[in-house]
C-alpha cells in the first residue's frame, strides 16, 4: 500500500510522463503541482515508489518514469473515476451517429469506426471480424509520430505484436472491455505497448474484436472512454 501523498505524486507523475515522454524530476513536479512539499521531500517519496516497484530511474541523474505497475495503478484509478462520472458522453453520441449512417453495410461501418478510433485516440486502431478473419487497420501515420518510434526495439515490438495479433486474436478472453499493459498482453513482443479492446457485435451475424494499440504512455483516460463508448453503442446490434 502507498500513502495518500504518494498516491497523488504517482498519479501526477504518470500524467506528466504521458504528456512529455520525458523522465519526470521532483523539481518539475514541485513547480507544477501543489503537494505542499519541497523537491527534496518529493524525491524521498519518489525513492519509496522506486523501491515498491512503481517507478524506475533510467539514468543516475535523470528523473523517474512509470513502470507497468504504475500504469496499472493509474488505469484502475481512471476506471473508478469514469464509473463515478455522470456527465453527458459526446463521444458516444458521435459513435451512435456513425452506426446509424453505416449500419446497412457492416464493412463500411467497420472501416469508418477504425478511422474514427485512430483519429480520436492518435493510436493504432484495429477492427477485426471474428467470423471471417477480416481486419481494418488505421492510424499508421499518427502513431509513427510518437517519440517511442525513434527506438528500434519499440518498432520491432510493435511490428512483431501486429504479426501475432491476427493469428492469435481468438485466444483473447475478452468480455466487456479489457486493458492490457505491457506483459499483461497475452502475446509475445509486448515491450512498451498497451492494448485496450472489446469484443462487440458489428451486425446481427458478425462479432468484431475492436482495439486501440499504442505505447504504454498513451492517453488512458481518453482511450478507455472511447472503447467503453463503442462497446455500449454497439451492444444494441446483438
Amino acid at each position: 500500500m502507498i500513502s495518500e501523498r504518494q498516491n497523488e505524486i504517482l498519479k501526477a507523475l504518470v500524467k506528466e510522463y504521458i504528456k512529455t515522454a520525458e523522465p519526470i524530476s521532483s523539481e518539475s513536479l514541485a513547480k507544477k503541482h501543489d503537494f505542499g512539499l519541497c523537491p527534496s521531500a518529493i524525491r524521498i517519496e519518489m525513492n519509496f515508489l522506486i523501491k515498491t516497484g512503481y517507478l524506475e530511474q533510467p539514468h543516475t541523474s535523470a528523473g523517474r518514469i512509470p513502470t507497468d505497475k504504475a500504469y496499472r495503478y493509474f488505469v484502475d484509478f481512471v476506471l473508478t473515476n469514469q464509473r463515478e462520472e455522470k456527465k453527458e458522453n459526446k463521444i458516444e453520441e458521435i459513435i451512435e451517429g456513425i452506426i446509424k449512417e453505416k449500419m446497412e453495410d457492416r464493412y463500411k461501418l467497420a472501416s469508418r469506426l477504425a478511422k474514427f478510433l485512430a483519429d480520436t485516440s492518435s493510436g493504432f486502431a484495429i477492427v477485426h471480424f471474428l467470423n471471417n478473419d477480416l481486419s481494418w487497420k488505421e492510424g499508421w501515420e499518427e502513431i509513427a509520430k510518437e517519440p517511442e518510434f525513434k527506438d528500434n526495439d519499440f518498432i520491432q515490438s510493435f511490428v512483431g505484436l501486429l504479426q501475432d495479433f491476427e493469428e492469435k486474436i481468438k485466444k483473447f478472453d475478452v468480455r466487456g472491455v479489457k486493458i492490457f499493459i505491457g506483459k499483461e498482453i497475452p502475446l509475445p513482443h509486448t515491450q512498451g505497448l498497451s492494448l485496450i479492446c472489446s469484443s462487440c457485435p458489428i451486425s446481427k451475424s458478425e462479432k468484431a474484436f475492436i482495439s486501440i494499440l499504442g505505447p504504454k504512455r498513451m492517453d488512458y483516460n481518453r482511450n478507455i472512454n472511447l472503447i467503453y463508448s463503442l462497446h455500449r453503442a454497439l451492444g444494441d446490434l446483438a
